[in-house]
């Protein structure tokens, strides 16, 4: 079985991936849309969260 490659995201597209999610974009069409893993994005919305 092979490996996805790692991806890196700027912080720039993970505060605008929460930000879509606050403004009402269910999350998992974000996660769908954006091919991300739950666990990245929920990691990405705790932390700007925290620095609101």
């Amino acid at each position: 079985m092979s490996r996805r490659e790692r991806r890196t995201f700027t912080k720039e597209f993970k505060q605008q991936m929460v930000d879509l999610y606050h403004a009402g974009k269910p999350r998992i069409e974000l996660i769908r849309e954006y091919d991300l893993t739950a666990s990245s994005f929920d990691k990405w919305n705790g932390i700007f969260r925290r620095e609101r």
